[in-house]
């Protein structure tokens, strides 16, 4: 299999531009995008027909987002150390903000399984140093009845994670070490097996970040000059090369064949021929 036949040709499309540093991609199915401006504690909406508009402001400082099983906003925050979701009133739910009676670090990505239990990591980069409270940067878990797990404790910075199609395994990056993890899990959701699937080591400045799936398991991953493409055997096929260093990307528009991709001041569109995963996951 070659990069071409998933992605295709042409370079990505600019489709807004003027921010801070962007992040954090998700499309909801009304048909627009939304992504985190993080220092703006922002966070903006985007439509084909419409262009730009803030969405929600301050945002804690918002950085991974993603949709729950009924599609409300599920945002992991810098600022306030907590992981959140945004209510259709307006209102926030506070999900996770403690671990074992410590403030967390600075919750960085999301997702969620279709059981509704919310994996999120928890890397130090919105703190500083003396503000660590919490003894490894984790990699945990929000089960349904609101009780946290911590799933591993041995990521130097755990960042992006995203779960394949039957969630059996969670894939997630280590910025510091340039590599993306698979954690196999059993019908528990708990891990049976870890191994590095993805080497992202490059002379280029940037390291893996965010991730998505597309449905025949391929991984997209954003790293040193673009959005990395390996084979669900893991194979790299390639880079979809951007003009901004990447932080995270999405699916989006209504059959799942755009990759939105934030890359520091912009957002980015691409189309691909195969469809992405859904974000919000079958019960």
């Amino acid at each position: 299999m070659k990069l071409k036949s998933i992605v295709q040709s042409g370079d990505p499309e600019h489709i807004a531009g003027g921010f801070e540093f962007t992040e954090g991609p998700v499309w909801v199915p009304e048909g627009f995008l939304l992504f985190s401006d993080i220092p703006a504690n922002k966070i903006y909406r985007w439509s084909p027909g419409d262009g730009v508009s803030t969405y929600l402001e301050p945002s804690g400082n918002a950085n991974g987002l993603t949709l729950d099983l009924l599609g409300r906003i599920v945002m992991c925050q810098h600022g306030t150390r907590t992981v959140s979701r945004l209510e259709k009133d307006g209102s926030q739910t506070l999900l996770a903000d403690r671990f074992q009676d410590h403030p967390l670090n600075s919750p960085n990505d999301v997702v969620i399984a279709s059981d509704g239990s919310i994996y999120f990591t928890d890397p130090p980069y919105g703190i500083e140093p003396d503000q660590i409270e919490q003894p490894c940067n984790g990699v945990y878990r929000i089960n349904p009845d609101r009780s946290i797990n911590i799933i591993r404790d041995n990521f130097s910075r755990p960042n992006g994670l995203a779960l394949n199609y039957d969630e059996s395994i969670l894939y997630v990056d280590d910025s510091q070490h340039r590599h993306v993890r698979a954690l196999v899990l059993d019908p528990a959701a708990n891990p049976t097996d870890d191994r590095i699937v993805a080497d992202m080591d490059h002379p280029q400045p940037g390291s893996p970040d965010g991730m998505k799936i597309d449905s025949e398991g391929n991984l997209f991953v954003t790293g040193a000059t673009g959005v990395w493409v390996f084979s669900r055997d893991n194979e790299r096929l390639g880079v979809i090369v951007t003009p901004e260093k990447p932080s995270n990307c999405a699916w989006g528009d209504a059959d799942r064949q755009s990759l939105y991709i934030t890359a520091r001041t912009s957002v980015y569109r691409i189309r691909v021929f195969i469809p992405g995963l859904p974000d919000i996951r079958n019960p």
